[in-house]
């Protein structure tokens, strides 16, 4: 979700290149606003979602690299009745001619952070901070010069804290990669130090990483110990604000929990926010990378939390 900084660096090293940013969307609509591509003369990089919208902006991208550097316009899509896409959504869409001479805010840009954007009369004035940042309509008057953009560079990823650094864990970690999920991933085991993500910690002190999870946050929990699966879904289950508690193990291992659950004060409500077995109702593989998967595609249903994008000010 940040790889456009990069690929904007490379390619303005080279020579002229557009940009075509999603500013807005409403309705059905192939990517969200944050999304980037990038257009030269004679190659692309990265997707607005293809068909006859990404056909579109394409044009328009290298119709304003036939001007001068730092032009650029707004361009509205009604998806059904403009391009005859049957989502029938609309996109807002910034086209620009990249301005080679005033990338230096890239040295600061960083998933999280905030780019803002100033539209002026000779090109867009950008910075990077740590300001506030609100969703920018599809509808209503477009940007014009003197609009202040300003989005959370990467958008929102959702916040996977992972318990347990065995063959599951690992087919997890390895499937993330190129998801708006973002993990933290944890094992009590020291001969688990040596692999890439995963903090070991104390077991006495494990419980602590649920207490600081933030609350947008799912919790996944297949430890090597049900005894330690059970202290950290006490623990998940006493923060109702997470977004997903899930359990590994089967509907045997689901009954004892509860009733121990149950028996330990937990409350019928707390108890109804537990997934156990976890995975998408329907997959049955126990594969370590059916089960990652499954999980995963499961966490991306999980309600959306309202990203914040862009600001017109």
């Amino acid at each position: 979700m940040t790889l456009w900084l990069d690929d904007l660096a490379r390619l303005a090293a080279v020579g002229p290149v557009a940009m075509v940013s999603v500013l807005a969307t409403e309705g059905s609509a192939p990517r969200g606003a944050g999304t980037r591509m990038l257009v030269t003369a004679d190659g692309l990089c990265g997707t607005i979602g293809g068909g006859a919208l990404e056909f579109g902006a394409v044009e328009q991208a290298r119709a304003v690299l036939e001007h001068a550097p730092g032009t650029w316009r707004v361009q509205d899509y009604p998806l059904g009745p403009l391009l005859g896409q049957c989502c029938g959504g609309r996109v807002r869409l910034l086209v620009e001619h990249v301005d080679r001479e005033a990338l230096g805010w890239l040295a600061e840009a960083a998933e999280g952070r905030v780019l803002v954007s100033v539209l002026g009369a000779n090109g867009i004035a950008r910075k990077v901070g740590d300001g506030p940042s609100t969703a920018l309509s599809a509808r209503g008057d477009r940007p014009d010069v003197g609009s202040r953009l300003a989005e959370l560079i990467g958008g929102f990823r959702r916040p996977l804290y992972l318990f347990g650094a065995g063959h599951v864990g690992q087919a997890i970690a390895r499937h993330v990669e190129g998801l708006p999920i973002r993990l933290a991933w944890f094992d009590v085991r020291p001969e688990f130090e040596g692999i890439a993500g995963v903090t070991v910690v104390p077991e006495d002190a494990i419980g602590g990483c649920i207490a600081e999870a933030p609350d947008e946050a799912a919790c996944a929990i297949l430890t090597h110990d049900h005894a330690l699966d059970y202290r950290l879904t006490l623990a998940a289950l006493s923060r109702p604000a997470l977004a997903f508690t899930g359990l590994i193990g089967s509907q045997t291992k689901r009954a004892r929990f509860l009733a121990r659950l149950e028996r330990d004060g937990v409350s019928a409500e707390a108890l109804g926010r537990l997934t156990c077995p976890i995975g998408l109702p329907g997959v049955t593989g126990k594969e370590p990378d059916v089960i990652a998967v499954a999980l995963l595609a499961q966490v991306l249903q999980l309600p959306p939390v309202q990203a914040v994008q862009a600001v017109a000010a």
